[in-house]
């Protein structure tokens, strides 16, 4: 039997799924409806009334269309679609009652609200509402919260939609917001005045349609009428969520998550959205060089002078960083190979198979995760690694997927099975794999990243095969699918690259300790670990500030636009290293970025089709046996994992009480 339905909203007639709702036909229809506590991510609360409608042969007043679904709306005298009004008298009349409920003790303190300008209940009382109120009564007050130092709260602002507490509940996985109280003393409140523990909290300040909920940092430092708004991609994890980055003339003032079904949904991390503060500080903006022991300031011709003096006759390796775009890891490998060196990316020692990309990426899609049945997880933790994927992985479980964990045991905000925490529990479950349709086995950086990774890997792969499953590999590094993919990794890793290497030269690469005896050429945004070991410093961009490619972790290329321009005498990463190409007289063929895609793109033509996941020849290596020993996840402190995040004060709060509750003393029972 179809479950298919007619339903003719304000004339136009449409015919959808039964268990569709009014308000998501209208949706489909065209037609707007108004609405405060709805949202489609989240479950149905139907508690604003701001979404009423008129059904026609229905009850005698307005229907809240959130809640209502079509299946439930009865058919004409002669079997016509059953007829909803959006506009009629009634609705109208409904609609300016509940805003005019709305606003009773709402404080009206619009020219001093952060969310002047982008706030719901402002468009909807203009849109929807009347200009008189028939209250006089005094206004309700309520205590505002202590949620920590991301988000600011004015709880004498909220309307109670609840989408705060449905979205910490339902998508972050955490507890800890709820409403008490009945009648007008009801409330949203957070349970024993915690702070939140969630790295997802943030979204919390979009969820919200009043100025209740608002961001701490960003508190009273723009308009949003004032900003440039620029749509590009994330680097602070590999996930490459969409997000837009404003601007108001020179610096970041905030970053928002940009819708995409296929990646992050509507949602970002904490650590994407309040890593700003980290661009300003600690930034590299003039070239240096180290004389006597000490870093001097130089000028561009006088650094790439010395660069390329450092670097004719000597056996060069090149390192790439976790933040640089292909483009730059592309260009640095033509340079160093063209000077007879060598370069590699895999600078944590992933064990990340060369030339196998269904091995090093896998066959999966992020999306898939959402229709997944059994998932695995194998030496990750998702909620440090990849926060938004996690909230994903939470979703399928939610819809009765069966979650198992190979590896260190952690609070991943929803139940799963410990099937071990060694390479013995793997290697005894791929011995007993079944078919299992709908598997997804997810690898983390910390299983593959020790000696014996390709045999982990190779284990991983067993399992999702026999499974008949997918396979993803999480990376933490947002370069390093791209960089793989331009073949930027030498035979051996890190320590066959390095070995011998009198000049290194660093795109970038903060997470690794460079021993003393090489010569080490630095390129980068941020005064940090690279810097600090430097010979020669090279200021780059960071990755607001030039537009660049980047692979996220499922193989999709995605572009990063630029939203500013780098400070003092930094230049785009691409650029330097055609400057020095041309100092050393191995000139790279391209004179602007569209020429170095042009050759990038001949070179590896996946790359040109822009937010597609290739489809990966599934090529699985030989079963090996890893050795006898324990996961270790890759990521310890999910705040302070590269160095523009190691420059914010934010993140430095943030993993300070992160410590603070884990050591947290425990009563006695």
């Amino acid at each position: 039997m179809s479950n298919l339905r007619k339903v003719n909203i304000d004339g136009t007639e449409i015919e959808l799924d039964g268990s569709m709702t009014i308000i998501q036909a209208a949706e489909a229809a065209g037609i707007e409806i108004p609405r405060f506590c709805y949202h489609e991510r989240l479950s149905i609360a139907g508690n604003c009334r701001m979404c009423l409608v008129e059904v026609v042969g229905g009850p005698p007043k307005p229907a809240a269309s959130c809640a209502m679904q079509l299946k439930d709306l009865r058919p004409g005298p002669n079997g016509e679609a059953p007829v909803v009004k959006t506009k009629s008298p009634m609705v109208k009349k409904a609609r300016e009652g509940v805003m005019e409920f709305l606003l009773i003790n709402h404080p009206l303190d619009c020219p001093i609200c952060d969310q002047g300008g982008e706030c719901d209940l402002q468009d909807q009382a203009m849109a929807y509402g009347v200009d008189f109120s028939r209250y006089r009564e005094p206004k309700r007050a309520s205590e505002d919260l202590n949620l920590g130092p991301l988000v600011k709260t004015a709880m004498t602002r909220c309307i109670s939609c609840t989408r705060c507490v449905r979205f910490t509940t339902e998508v972050a996985g955490i507890t800890q917001m709820g409403q008490t109280g009945r009648g007008e003393d009801s409330e949203i409140t957070s349970y024993l005045n915690m702070t939140l523990d969630s790295n997802l909290q943030g979204n919390i300040i979009d969820l919200c349609p009043v100025g209740a909920l608002t961001s701490k940092p960003y508190a009273f430092t723009a308009r949003p009428w004032e900003l440039t708004k620029t749509e590009t991609v994330d680097v602070m994890d590999a996930l490459g969520s969409n997000i837009r980055v404003d601007t108001k003339g020179r610096e970041v003032m905030r970053i928002l998550p940009r819708n995409h079904d296929g990646v992050n949904e509507e949602w970002i991390s904490d650590k994407t959205r309040f890593i700003w503060d980290g661009l300003r500080r600690q930034r590299l903006d003039t070239p240096y060089i180290r004389e006597n022991g000490r870093l001097r300031k130089a000028n561009w011709g006088e650094a790439l002078e010395a660069a390329a003096r450092a670097m004719k006759g000597k056996k060069l390796v090149g390192l790439v960083g976790d933040l640089a775009p292909v483009e730059a890891a592309y260009s640095l490998k033509k340079l160093i190979e063209g000077l007879g060196g060598q370069v590699e990316c895999r600078t944590d020692g992933a064990r990340l198979p060369i030339g196998n990309r269904s091995a090093y990426v896998g066959n999966a899609r992020i999306e898939d995760i959402d229709s997944a049945q059994t998932i695995l997880l194998i030496g990750t933790n998702p909620r440090l690694e990849s926060p938004v994927l996690n909230a994903r992985i939470r979703k399928a479980w939610a819809a009765g997927a069966q979650v198992g964990l190979i590896g260190e045991a952690a609070d991943l905000t929803y139940d799963y099975k410990h099937l071990g925490t060694d390479r013995a529990a793997l290697v005894d479950l791929v011995g007993r794999v079944t078919e299992k349709p709908g598997t997804i086995v997810i690898v983390g950086q910390g299983a593959i990243s020790e000696a014996d990774g390709e045999a982990v890997l190779s284990q991983a792969m067993a399992y999702a095969e026999g499974a008949g499953g997918k396979l993803l590999v999480l990376h933490t590094a947002a370069a390093r699918v791209g960089a793989m993919d331009v073949g930027a990794v030498t035979e051996g890793g890190l320590s066959a690259a390095t070995e011998g290497a009198e000049v290194i030269f660093n795109l970038g690469a903060d997470e690794v300790e460079i021993a003393a005896g090489p010569f080490v050429i630095y390129q980068g945004s941020h005064g940090d670990r690279g810097a600090n070991r430097a010979d020669i410093i090279l200021p780059g961009a960071a990755y607001t500030e030039e537009n660049g490619l980047f692979v996220n972790t499922e193989g999709r290329p995605q572009l990063a636009f630029r939203a500013g321009f780098a400070p003092g005498e930094a230049k785009e990463n691409w650029a330097i290293l055609r400057a020095l190409s041309a100092e050393l007289g191995a000139t790279l063929p391209w004179d602007s970025l569209a020429a170095l895609r042009a050759a990038l793109i001949a070179d590896h033509p996946h790359l040109g089709a822009i937010d597609e996941v290739p489809e990966n020849a599934w090529q699985k290596p030989e079963l090996r046996m890893p050795a006898r020993a324990t996961f270790r996840n890759a990521i310890r402190d999910f705040y302070l994992t590269n160095p523009i995040a190691r420059a914010s004060q934010v993140m430095a709060e943030l993993s300070a009480m992160a410590k603070a509750r884990r050591e947290a003393p425990v009563a006695a029972e």
